[in-house]
């Protein structure tokens, strides 16, 4: 508690005490009873009543978040140029009195929901967009008193400046709304509808006295025929999407199929192309074995004969062969006995 305060809580303590010592000096007297210097005492409680009373009346404390507005009835103006700064401040008693007004952050809210707002129930702003969808915005001003121009808002505005902001915003908000398209204001314009509206108020309520701090676009709320609309096209948007995705399934399916079929023939041919390698080599093989084989027998006439007779068996004692077949080979001629008879 101030000493301002403080004063005026002891002027009220000392009055009440010369009330009650005036009544018991009458009540004494009326009973023939006189209180003994009863009389001095009643005057010097009331010099000291209206000493403290006087004192209390002049001094004004400002506290730190406040700055006081000082109504003069000996001023020309009717008021002083200048407002009261915080600290204790004195003024003329019972000649001038001091309006208060906050200079801290105060803030309005317009909300659609009923206990939010400055004003209870609905009191969103509706307004309609550039192609003609009505839409309503909850917003809030955050705003204050410029402490240089409390005597100009006590003068023009007293206690009623908020309903300037109130007004202002409403307005505002409206006319900056039809500069855009409902898709606009809801995603893309968004930072630039707000930017406007903040641009536009700052310059109005500066113009009378206060400071706009900021401006919060809250909630953007549609019409139940165009939530709607947007709820179907979301759901057609989200329909071909899954659409897409299906086609884009098939598609990457049908890719797979066709890289396996690619691999599978790939693998064919790399096998068919290895198989008639491996052919071609064999054959090359063989026509080399079949020539060194020729050459051989070109050199070596009886090599057959050797042949024939090392793959016959060793226990054989007669052969029967056709009669006037011809043969390539020679037969060995064998005589005596333990040899073998070609009987034709």
């Amino acid at each position: 508690m101030n000493i301002a305060s403080l004063l005026k809580s002891f002027a009220v303590v000392v009055w009440m005490a010369w009330f009650a010592i005036l009544a018991l000096v009458m009540l004494r007297a009326a009973r023939q009873k006189p209180m003994k210097n009863g009389r001095s005492l009643i005057i010097t409680l009331l010099v000291a009543a209206v000493i403290i009373t006087t004192v209390s009346s002049g001094l004004v404390f400002i506290n730190p978040q406040e700055r006081g507005v000082v109504i003069s009835a000996v001023n020309p103006a009717g008021y002083r140029q200048e407002a009261l700064q915080p600290g204790l401040s004195w003024i003329i008693p019972f000649a001038e009195n001091v309006v208060l007004y906050p200079v801290s952050r105060q803030t309005y809210t317009m909300s659609i929901a009923p206990s939010e707002g400055a004003v209870q129930g609905d009191d969103s702003i509706a307004a309609r967009t550039l192609d003609g969808q009505e839409i309503y915005i909850d917003a809030s001003v955050i705003f204050a008193i410029d402490p240089t121009k409390v005597v100009q808002v006590h003068i023009q505005w007293q206690d009623r400046y908020v309903e300037l902001i109130r007004a202002q915003a409403r307005g505002i908000i409206r006319d900056a709304v039809s500069q855009y398209r409902v898709e606009e204001v809801v995603s893309t314009k968004r930072f630039d509808l707000v930017q406007r509206i903040a641009d536009a108020l700052r310059a109005k309520v500066e113009d009378n006295g206060l400071i706009l701090n900021d401006f919060v676009l809250r909630n953007i709320a549609f019409s139940t025929e165009y939530s709607a609309s947007i709820e179907q096209k979301q759901i057609a948007e989200q329909q071909a999407q899954q659409a897409k995705l299906v086609v884009e399934q098939k598609k990457q399916e049908a890719e797979q199929v066709r890289e396996v079929a690619k691999g599978a023939a790939d693998a064919a041919v790399t096998r068919a192309q290895g198989e008639a390698d491996a052919r071609i080599i064999q054959a090359e093989a063989e026509a080399k074995a079949m020539n060194l084989i020729a050459e051989v027998l070109r050199n070596n006439p009886n090599l057959l004969n050797y042949q024939y007779i090392t793959k016959l068996s060793s226990n054989i004692q007669v052969m029967l062969v056709p009669s006037g077949s011809p043969f390539i080979l020679p037969f060995p001629q064998t005589a005596g006995s333990g040899g073998t008879t070609v009987i034709p």
